[in-house]
């Protein structure tokens, strides 16, 4: 699809895999693509597969960007989060590695989160690089994560190992590596057989509160409450 990530159709399926080489770090750039993903995927009315390069999810925001651009990706991934939160298919996040900070979010707002065994570390490290975790995050972390790991995650900036993370909440079934594409494959065909309409009805009622926090954080950038 882009330089980016590629998505490819597979009958009701569609698998988003970012790869920039890298750490697919959610540059400004590799937010929009994500979005112009998750559109084609809502026009093609599929079950999405969200993945990455091999032993990497992502590491999150992308450092390098100048500070006058942090606010744009901080609100962009916040919008990022609130589409998938909302999103009215499936969203599984299949986890290859790694998944810092915002990428931790991602899984934190997908519907279901398949991890890799291994020297992997997910977690919300944002206070030990001196970012104090946004609203909209806070709301996230408090609606998937367990309360003390809820506690722990976000004001610690603790990374945690596969089987921490998932005793925590980010995940929810951990796999071997290469059984991580196959594991992704039946549970996104697995939910494809549940009734859509009622799966995107019921989606927005248990996350009324999620969602009204996230787009609460967003007015917050938007007018500069939270920078």
């Amino acid at each position: 699809m882009t330089e980016l990530l590629s998505y490819a159709l597979d009958g009701k399926i569609a698998t988003i895999t970012m790869d920039d080489g890298k750490v697919n770090a959610l540059s400004p750039t590799m937010l929009d693509e994500l979005m112009a993903a998750l559109d084609r995927a809502q026009s093609d009315e599929a079950v999405v597969v969200m993945t990455g390069r091999e032993q990497t999810f992502s590491a999150g925001f992308d450092l390098r960007t100048p500070p006058e651009g942090w606010p744009d990706m901080v609100e962009g991934g916040a919008r990022l989060a609130e589409r998938i939160l909302s999103f009215p298919r499936p969203v599984i996040a299949a986890c290859n590695g790694n998944a810092i900070a915002m990428a931790a979010f991602v899984l934190l707002s997908s519907d279901y989160r398949i991890g890799v065994r291994g020297d992997f570390r997910v977690g919300l490290n944002e206070v030990t690089i001196g970012l104090t975790l946004p609203w909209f995050g806070v709301e996230i972390a408090r609606h998937r994560l367990t309360r003390p790991y809820f506690d722990r995650c976000a004001i610690t900036g603790a990374l945690l190992g596969p089987e921490e993370a998932l005793a925590a909440g980010f995940l929810d079934e951990l796999v071997l590596a290469d059984e991580l594409a196959a594991a992704a494959g039946r549970a996104a065909e697995a939910l494809a057989g549940v009734n859509l309409d009622a799966h995107a009805a019921t989606k927005l009622r248990v996350r009324e509160r999620v969602l009204a926090g996230v787009r609460d954080g967003i007015e917050r950038f938007s007018d500069g409450r939270d920078w």
